[in-house]
């Protein structure tokens, strides 16, 4: 009678890490090489010299080893890539239909996602290293999440997680489009998972609901016109013709992300990323008279901390600025007027917009003064021109008088 064949001390590795994982909350696990994004390297080349990052310079600063996970760390054997829900409970495209009101992205709703992942990667990476040891395997781990110059999703694609929807973000059968990820490096040879096809197929929702047409075509996008990108990444001036298609969204845009079928699998949202009080569709007039310290205050611990309160102000008063109709706050108009004299030049230039936009000719003119920035004096400049426009024209302001 034949021994029983042990598996390789690798494979049963691999079988225990699964478990353990589910174990500490994490949705899915799986595991890829190092050197299996060889054709995402090139594409994210191509993305960066066409200028479509914008001024995300930390993209190609570090271009190298975002196209190569093995140039990175030459010593990894396997990555493993790790899903984390964040299902919204209710729709968050409602908040769309409060002009007064801000959309705060689900993900910046709750604690910061970087700081809650980590820490289980940690706890994760470190019961690989104990259980390596009792198979007298030596072994090393880096983990990852977001912040360093690693590609998560096509490792996460390679890996058989989902695949990169025509959105660019990843799809999953099992969890649809709402989860974090992040990643372990090892120096152990884990058994890899294969990666499955794309199921988009006809599909274009997410391409079609963009309010930016973001999406040059589908699996491309220019960074350059993503709501995510121009409340969070840009660092200055928001461009006047994109202004009026953000709408209300202050942190992020979650369109193409909820109007993906695959939500319907969607799990059960981590309890550390239940909205905190006051995330989700805050009041615009309450959120534009935040000062530094109460800015600080109100998002400590949540990503939205990371823009600063120069930034959040800015796409503050751009919602302000898109208020208007019959359903819009009067009083945001006076919001406005009164932000156009912040400490802040980008605060102050953007508020000069909102204000073009909701005041008449005579109270537009009444505010006016002058400014020693040269982007606020232009926006004055370039307001008025379209307030008397407006005027001439016999309509009305959006809101306000």
């Amino acid at each position: 009678m034949n021994a029983p064949v042990k598996p390789e001390p690798g494979t049963a590795i691999r079988a225990a890490l699964d478990d353990e994982a589910r174990a500490l909350g994490f949705a899915e696990i799986a595991v890829t090489r190092p050197d299996a994004i060889a054709a995402a390297g090139a594409r994210l080349r191509q993305w960066v010299g066409r200028g479509r990052h914008g001024d995300m310079a930390w993209m190609e600063g570090r271009i190298d080893w975002r196209a190569s996970p093995a140039a990175l760390w030459p010593e990894a054997r396997s990555v493993i890539v790790l899903a984390e829900p964040y299902t919204p409970e209710g729709d968050p495209l409602a908040v769309l239909g409060q002009p007064d009101r801000a959309g705060i992205s689900v993900y910046g709703q709750g604690r910061d996602y970087h700081d809650v992942v980590k820490k289980r990667l940690k706890r994760l990476g470190r019961w690989l290293i104990e259980r390596a040891a009792k198979e007298n395997l030596a072994s090393e781990i880096k983990v990852f999440v977001d912040t360093a110059p690693v590609m998560e999703k096509p490792l996460a694609e390679a890996a058989g997680l989902g695949w990169q929807g025509k959105h660019t973000n990843l799809v999953s059968r099992r969890l649809g489009s709402w989860f974090f990820l992040g990643a372990i490096f090892t120096t152990l040879e884990l058994t890899p998972d294969t990666p499955h096809d794309d199921h988009c197929g006809a599909c274009r929702r997410c391409l079609d609901i963009c309010p930016t047409a973001a999406f040059t075509a589908p699996y491309q996008l220019d960074a350059r016109r993503c709501i995510s990108y121009l409340t969070i990444e840009l660092k200055g001036p928001i461009p006047r013709e994109l202004r009026p298609l953000i709408g209300n969204r202050i942190y992020g845009c979650d369109d193409c992300l909820a109007v993906c079928p695959w939500n319907k699998f969607a799990v059960a949202a981590n309890a550390a990323y239940a909205p905190r009080e006051g995330a989700e569709a805050p009041l615009l007039a309450e959120l534009a008279g935040l000062d530094d310290a109460a800015f600080r205050a109100r998002f400590a611990g949540s990503g939205v901390k990371r823009t600063g309160r120069g930034r959040f102000l800015r796409n503050v008063l751009v919602a302000i600025g898109n208020s208007g109709g019959n359903s819009g706050d009067p009083r945001l108009t006076g919001v406005a007027e009164a932000a156009t004299t912040d400490a802040d030049p980008l605060v102050r230039g953007h508020a000069v917009w909102a204000l073009s936009r909701l005041a008449g000719v005579a109270r537009y003119r009444a505010a006016m003064h002058a400014d020693p920035d040269a982007f606020v004096a232009e926006e004055w400049r370039l307001g008025l021109a379209e307030v008397s426009s407006r005027s001439q024209s016999g309509l009305p302001p959006s809101s306000g008088a």
